[in-house]
């Protein structure tokens, strides 16, 4: 295989500016790969990184994106304003890899312009988002052009699952063998089990008593109103603490709002965390969990619930995408059944799903020594897995395989 000068990652989400997997993802990634080769990330912000091995550069908002339009363009535009400013940019790299739709068009326009390979991680698929419509109005079809188009004409893809790998060839006319399967990883050493509960206690959770963590954005994809639709359910013992914020559209950032108001009203223990904790205090959180709930009704990997394996927490999450790749059952946690109605994310017995999400979530946390065994499975899993150094190693490998 041939030796690489330098690599480069197109990204919507760099830090500081993270707000899911995909930005966790390409921190560690790009962090990891430049231990090995030389890399730059271009990404969506006013970032400004110059380290040896390491350079990173943001590329700032369209202004005129939502001007004279439907504002709900506004994202599908900004992202095609800020491909091209990408691409067009000098290029020295021997390869480009992208993550998420964002960038998708940043990297077939560079691959046309620089002649160089290209490769596209997929961390979700817009034909298995459709409440976007709700955030982005015709502007989801624009998405999922760009989608599209990067997928098609990538050298390479790399799906985060095997069950994502699958959604690609069902939605995508791609060569089987471009897809190559290689799952998130997660920092061992930042995420272990943390004694400090200083930030539990701030925002009113009680770290004696067992509770059942959520962590993650509001939206229709992550099912947080199927978990709250369970609380009523959930023994009253156990704490319910939502670490949930930026909703994706008003609806359902009002919904939400009512829902809670509605479940309070009936149990004490519902403490929702709105903002975004700095990754130190959401380790605590993960920490001092009886139980960690994922309910997604789309989820190709789920970063979410290795963090929590690896802070030795044991999980209860629907049984939906790339999940039971990650999550054992009976080893590391349980998985619930999730059956939606056909052309949708919607189940088809919502309330049946928030009942067994409850049962789940009541079997672990009232079992003080099943969810110890659960939590140290699952840290001894993350631990053989699911490291960044491994993960690194493949991509390069990867690669190096295209470059001629």
């Amino acid at each position: 295989m041939a030796d690489l000068n330098k690599v480069a990652l197109f990204t919507n989400e760099y830090p500081p500016n993270v707000y899911g997997g995909a930005g966790v993802h390409v921190e560690y990634l790009s962090r990891e790969l430049a231990r090995l080769v030389p890399v730059e990330v271009r990404s969506f912000g006013d970032q400004v990184i110059d380290q040896p091995n390491l350079k990173v550069r943001g590329y700032g908002a369209w202004s005129e994106a939502k001007v004279n339009t439907d504002p709900r363009f506004g994202g599908a535009l900004d992202a095609m304003y800020r491909s091209l400013a990408m691409a067009k940019d000098q290029l020295d790299a021997d390869v480009v890899h992208c993550h998420t739709w964002y960038t998708d068009m940043a990297g077939f326009l560079a691959k046309k312009l620089w002649n160089v390979p290209l490769v596209v991680t997929i961390h979700s698929l817009e034909p298995l988002r459709p409440w976007k419509v709700e955030q982005l109005g015709n502007g989801y079809h624009l998405s999922s052009w760009i989608e599209k188009t990067g997928i098609e004409d990538a050298d390479a893809i790399v799906a985060v699952s095997q069950e994502t790998r699958n959604d690609v060839l069902r939605f995508f006319n791609v060569d089987p063998a471009k897809i190559h399967v290689i799952h998130n990883g997660i920092d061992l050493d930042q995420y272990r089990v943390q004694s400090a509960s200083d930030a539990l206690v701030k925002r009113g959770v009680d770290p004696s008593r067992p509770f059942v963590l959520f962590v993650g954005r509001i939206t229709r994809q992550k099912g947080i109103i199927h978990l709250v639709n369970a609380i009523p359910e959930i023994d009253p013992s156990i704490q319910v603490v939502l670490c949930a914020g930026a909703p994706d559209t008003k609806e359902i950032g009002e919904e939400m709002e009512t829902r809670v108001a509605e479940v309070s009203r009936n149990r004490e223990g519902v403490i929702w965390v709105r903002e975004m904790l700095p990754r130190d205090e959401v380790i605590q959180f993960y920490s001092h969990a009886a139980v960690f709930c994922c309910p997604s009704v789309y989820e190709p990997f789920g970063i979410i619930n290795l963090e929590a394996m690896a802070c030795e927490t044991a999980v209860v999450a629907s049984a939906v995408g790339g999940i039971p790749e990650v999550v054992v059952p009976e080893e590391t946690g349980l998985l619930v059944d999730l059956k939606l109605k056909e052309g949708t994310f919607d189940p088809v017995d919502p309330a049946a799903f928030s009942h067994d999400l409850a049962s789940a979530i009541n079997r672990v946390a009232l079992d003080p020594s099943l969810r110890e065994r659960f939590g140290k499975a699952g840290r001894k899993r993350v631990e053989e897995h699911f490291s960044w150094t491994a993960i690194a190693e493949r991509t390069l490998a990867l690669y190096k395989s295209l470059v001629k």
